[in-house]
């Protein structure tokens, strides 16, 4: 079947199969996170995206070959609320954005810095640094040598804009900065964007709007 990305909470995840990297993305209650379990399919091993809630789905979705790592996007709650029990379950490694981890409390293992590689399998991705939502939030590109590229952007990017920077004037130049230098400016169009809730996205859908999101200011 063809991946939508189209996910509602309590119903079944959706697979989408590149060449090396199989992507599973579910929704989680209460407040409609996704969470994304990326697969390698040379080696198996797995790196869950965002252990948000609902330990029991996600340790569900995870199987018997458990996980090698978990990355939080940022440090907001609703990312985090199943982290504990996700790591007690399957001995995981942490990962998360250096400025963002004291805000969470799980003990990080690998802080996280711009342009820092995490890996999964022989797949690598590159951490983002977009501050603005949150002081470390990440976002990761799997740069796809067999297609184009793959973010998986927290709530730092979204259909329709970037994430919320709670009217504070200072915190979104910064943000859509971050966003327009280190996503748009250096991903094609055709880049499949995976935000922290709802529905996927590309760039090349967002980038017509990227004048208005200034002229708005959120």
């Amino acid at each position: 079947m063809t991946y939508t990305g189209e996910v509602k909470v309590g119903g079944p995840a959706d697979v989408h199969e590149l060449k090396d990297l199989m992507i599973t993305k579910i929704a989680v209650g209460p407040m409609d996170n996704n969470a994304y379990l990326l697969r390698c399919r040379a080696t198996d091993e797995q790196l869950l995206v965002d252990a948000a809630n609902e330990a029991e789905a996600l340790l569900g979705m995870i199987g018997d070959d458990g996980i090698a790592s978990v990355v939080t996007t940022h440090r907001h709650g609703d990312h985090w609320q199943a982290l504990a029990a996700v790591v007690a379950a399957t001995g995981a490694r942490t990962y998360a954005g250096r400025e963002d981890a004291p805000g969470i409390p799980v003990p990080t293992d690998v802080l996280v810095d711009d342009g820092d590689v995490i890996r999964v399998g022989n797949v690598e991705l590159i951490a983002r640094h977009l501050v603005g939502h949150t002081p470390g939030s990440i976002a990761l590109v799997y740069d796809d040598p067999h297609g184009h590229p793959h973010v998986f952007t927290g709530d730092c990017l979204f259909p329709g804009g970037v994430g919320n920077t709670h009217k504070d004037p200072g915190a979104f130049a910064s943000l859509i900065h971050d966003v327009e230098t280190k996503i748009f400016d250096v991903l094609p169009d055709e880049t499949w964007v995976y935000p922290g809730h709802g529905k996927d996205t590309t760039l090349g859908a967002e980038r017509p709007q990227l004048p208005e999101w200034h002229a708005r200011g959120w």
